[in-house]
């Protein structure tokens, strides 16, 4: 259990890369704006710094598990685990943040929390009965 729990952290985190490339790389392209409501080329250059560095942040979630996966398969269980937690619980709670904030990005707030969630029901039930 606690490597299913692993392997859909690894899953939250790469959703988290793609999530990156399209705010930080690929933020002005045509299909990125229509994925995040923007409605021109104009808008998106006006919120370009602000989509680089939110992509950013997502990165750093990303890399933050990962690196707890690494480490948990290293040896370093402790480590690790708090670092899968701490990556997938921030994502998480983001992605809260995004629903309480805005009702109508509740599609873009499930997509975004799915899988950290159950990473996180799926790594601490894992835990426990391990």
């Amino acid at each position: 259990m606690l490597i299913a729990g692993l392997v859909l952290a690894a899953a939250a985190a790469a959703f988290h890369v793609f999530i990156f490339a399209l705010e930080s790389l690929k933020w002005t392209e045509p299909a990125t704006r229509k994925v995040f409501g923007v409605a021109s080329e104009a808008d998106a250059l006006t919120m370009k710094q602000l989509a680089f560095n939110q992509g950013f942040y997502n990165l750093f979630l990303a890399l933050t598990t990962l690196l707890g996966i690494v480490l948990f398969i290293s040896g370093v269980v402790t480590v690790g685990l708090t670092l899968v937690f701490a990556g997938t619980g921030m994502m998480l709670a983001a992605a809260l943040v995004l629903i309480l904030s805005d009702r109508g990005k509740a599609r873009a707030a499930i997509m975004q929390g799915s899988l950290p969630l159950l990473a996180v029901i799926v790594t601490a039930v894992g835990i426990s009965i391990g």
